[in-house]
């Protein structure tokens, strides 16, 4: 306890600062004139991103300030890097507010590409990618899991490795995450990445809502297909759970194997699927004090006493708020 109350008095210590590059060797400060920051990250397939409002005209703001798209918006507290993006949108109006917001540079990953991938990890598809699109790149770390082959037709940077992620947690039995770590992309265990501290009833936590489901994403009798191009047929392979069947009834998913996988290597995609799908998901929702530590990808210990729980939940989406040197974050979790 007395460990988390040191966090809370840290965090209100550490100055946050805010930063605009015009990339013409002008670096502004707008810590001080800037108003609400929302930052959001979000687990799988969107960049992260940063949105403030300014007031046109300030009194403190220098003739030659200036805000375009295309600047960089450098977001930090303390010695921590928080947030590395570019501005992608002014937006004002007749009042004096201009609301601005930047995107981190996993946006450049929503365009169009053709690609094929033969016998690589989903690093190795990072890598290729950001290579032929100029991206900067940190730690990636190198799945065990190789994927045979992935051919994408005109489909999004994003997608694409997103598909070769899903691939490695279902039939590497691996979760990773891929994100902008201030300014280079990383590629992460996502159990490497737990949150220190305790979030419940007696620390940090202020609301909450929580709902388990069978009704998306679960399973409790999945066929797995595939061509076979030696018997001209198609072989199917079924994995199924009687007393969760009698229990929910009969929830069915058919999808079509990795092509180059043998029997043993289906057999065993078939037994990490059931137990991924086969089960409730859990999702809850919390309000908190806020700490820059966590983000999407974060393990985060939650203990709340009328739910019964104390375990980790996954961090699917999170949104910080600063105002009036009040920080607060909403997180989106899930049970993996």
């Amino acid at each position: 306890m007395q460990q988390e109350i040191h966090l809370d008095k840290r965090q209100i210590n550490e100055k946050e600062q805010l930063l605009l590059d015009d990339k013409q060797g002008n670096i502004w400060d707008i810590s001080d004139i800037a108003g609400e920051i929302t930052y959001k990250t979000s687990r799988i397939g969107k960049p992260s991103s940063l949105e403030f409002t300014l007031i046109k005209g300030s009194l403190f703001q220098n003739r030659k300030f200036s805000y375009e798209n295309g600047y960089v918006v450098r977001y930090t507290r303390g010695n921590q890097g928080i947030f590395y993006g570019y501005i992608f949108s002014v937006d004002s109006g007749k009042d004096e507010n201009v609301k601005i917001k930047a995107y981190d540079q996993t946006r450049y990953l929503t365009a169009n590409q053709t690609y094929q991938f033969v016998n690589a990890t989903a690093a190795d598809v990072i890598k290729r990618i950001a290579t032929d699109f100029q991206l900067k790149m940190g730690d990636l770390k190198q799945p065990s899991y190789v994927i045979p082959r992935m051919l994408f037709d005109n489909k999004k940077l994003i997608d694409m490795i997103c598909e070769a992620l899903d691939r490695t947690l279902i039939y590497g039995g691996k979760n990773y995450i891929f994100y902008d770590d201030f300014g280079k992309l990383a590629l992460r265990d996502v159990e490497e990445m737990p949150y220190g501290f305790v979030i419940g009833d007696h620390s940090l936590l202020s609301d909450y809502s929580y709902t388990r489901s069978i009704d998306d994403q679960t399973y409790n009798k999945i066929k797995l297909y595939r061509d076979n191009k030696e018997t001209g047929k198609r072989d199917t392979f079924v994995h199924q759970d009687s007393g969760s069947i009698r229990r929910w009834g009969l929830l069915f998913l058919y999808q079509k194997a990795d092509d180059g996988l043998n029997k043993g290597q289906i057999d065993d995609m078939l037994k990490t699927l059931m137990t991924l799908r086969n089960r409730e998901t859990q999702t809850l929702k919390v309000d908190a004090l806020g700490d820059f530590k966590v983000r999407a990808g974060s393990f985060v210990n939650i203990q709340i006493e009328e739910l019964k729980i104390n375990q980790y939940f996954l961090v699917d989406e999170c949104t910080h708020k600063v105002q009036g040197g009040v920080h607060t974050m909403a997180l989106d979790l899930k049970v993996v």
